[in-house]
């Protein structure tokens, strides 16, 4: 029987393994297709193998890399309440000097030390109600969720070295270009029955239309995938995507300003997932196209090097199956066109794969020890995706080489197919479990008023 616990939650049989048993069982009985599972025309994929020594490369090796990861978790702050859903999200940094790292290659043993040395993070934190909680009496969850989104990119900032800005300066920024912020954002007017686009200012506007108060986040339209029932954990995953790729933003641009003829063109950027914007924010997908493009067409050579790189996904079980069959021995690049893409996607229009969503291309690399690495890569003019299949060809992406090398230069074995600098943005984002949640749930209840007697009692509404 699902008896509810005191926290709101069902008491669960203690033997779990049996569901997963059973369901395996019963998916073993089904038949589907798995684009992954059993590889086809081995031969057609091998004539998109390139060798890594094919990819000329014109720039000096990177000396530096710098990757950004977030992650978020929805907890219950109120016991008896198990509606009551508080989110927090966050976005981390890590910049390591690959100098110093690879001095440890010559060593017998590896000096904790010194890798402490060669890293550095900085983090960024957000939280709000997201669910069963508002930020006042009398607004629905979307406004809720507009009016904490505001608040917190008008207060929340990214302080690294010389940087200080809010995350309002840094969307500003992104839809702008380097170093000249827009003055205005636009905006789709949010309310039932107007929906029409106004420029918001930093400070806000009222609609001229049906005079309701615009924000300048209203451009993300997270607001749009929230419900008054469930968890709304998505819509938090969404805003933790915009955070990481301002935090980019911010970052990359402090090089542009500070350091264009140095720093900038020795410092890869990561980003921990593909270079791609999904949901209702995905209009930023463009922005950042263009923005980064400008930037790249002010920068000494053939920088900035920016790259995405995924962990999981289709392409990622893709690409380990090919490396198990040895399709792919290491050193080998494969260019993913569009018949690898309908492979691996089993769409109808694999041409037009991607032009929505990403700003950069995917390409699949086996490293020289082995590991697996599907990277995402930004073409410094046009667009990596289109409805006329994009620029698949590995010579349109001049910064590949160099981001190839570092993949190689970087290996980590703290996950499977891992990058240090990756694992180290990772190691400064995650949510610890355990007491850290607790820490997590004690912080949101003094967020919401609901650490005081008389509102943990229930006396006060």
């Amino acid at each position: 029987m699902p008896y509810e616990t005191v926290a709101g939650t069902h008491e669960l049989a203690s033997r779990l393994g049996h569901s997963t048993a059973a369901v395996r069982a019963i998916a073993d009985q089904r038949t589907f297709h798995v684009p992954a599972e059993v590889l086809r025309d081995v031969e057609e994929i091998r004539k998109r193998v390139r060798p890594r020594s094919d990819l000329k490369s014109s720039a000096s090796s990177l000396s530096s890399a710098l990757a950004v990861d977030g992650s978020y978790v929805v907890e219950r702050v109120r016991d008896g309440l198990p509606s009551v859903l508080y989110g927090f999200a966050q976005a981390a940094a890590a910049y390591l000097d690959l100098s110093i790292l690879e001095t440890q290659k010559a060593q017998q043993f590896v000096d904790p030390y010194e890798i402490a040395r060669a890293v550095n993070t900085a983090l960024v934190t957000l939280d709000l109600p997201v669910a069963g909680a508002y930020t006042r009496e009398g607004v629905d969850i979307a406004t809720s969720w507009r009016e904490a989104i505001d608040q917190l990119f008008r207060t929340k900032k990214v302080e690294v070295n010389r940087l200080n800005q809010t995350l309002s300066e840094l969307l500003f920024l992104l839809h702008g270009k380097p170093g000249v912020p827009a003055s205005t954002v636009p905006v789709n007017c949010p309310s039932e029955d107007c929906s029409k686009d106004v420029r918001v200012p930093p400070d806000g506007v009222a609609c001229d239309a049906c005079g309701s108060c615009l924000f300048p986040t209203d451009v993300l339209r997270i607001h749009e995938e929230v419900g008054e029932e469930g968890s709304n954990q998505s819509a938090l995953g969404r805003l933790m995507s915009v955070v990481e790729l301002l935090v980019l933003v911010g970052l990359a641009t402090l090089l542009w300003e500070q350091s264009r003829q140095e720093l900038l063109p020795t410092t890869l950027f990561i980003v921990d997932g593909p270079l791609a914007v999904y949901g209702p924010p995905a209009k930023l997908r463009g922005r950042a196209l263009d923005y980064f493009q400008a930037m790249s067409a002010t920068t000494p050579g053939v920088g900035p090097f920016i790259c995405g790189i995924e962990k999981s996904g289709a392409m990622v079980d893709y690409a380990r199956q090919l490396a198990r069959h040895d399709v792919l021995t290491p050193g080998d690049l494969l260019v993913c066109d569009e018949q690898i893409i309908a492979r691996v996607t089993n769409a109808t229009n694999a041409r037009a794969y991607g032009k929505e969503t990403y700003w950069g291309r995917k390409f699949v690399y086996r490293a020289l020890d082995g590991r697996v690495v599907v990277p995402t890569v930004m073409p410094p003019s046009g667009a990596p995706y289109d409805a006329n299949g994009g620029q698949p060809n590995p010579r349109d992406y001049p910064t590949l080489p160099s981001i190839l090398d570092v993949i190689d230069r970087t290996g980590s074995s703290m996950y499977i197919d891992g990058v240090i600098p990756v694992a180290a943005a990772h190691g400064k984002a995650a949510f610890p479990i355990g007491v850290g949640t607790d820490v997590l749930r004690l912080v949101a209840s003094k967020r919401l008023g609901l650490d005081g007697t008389a509102r943990s009692t229930g006396l006060v509404p």
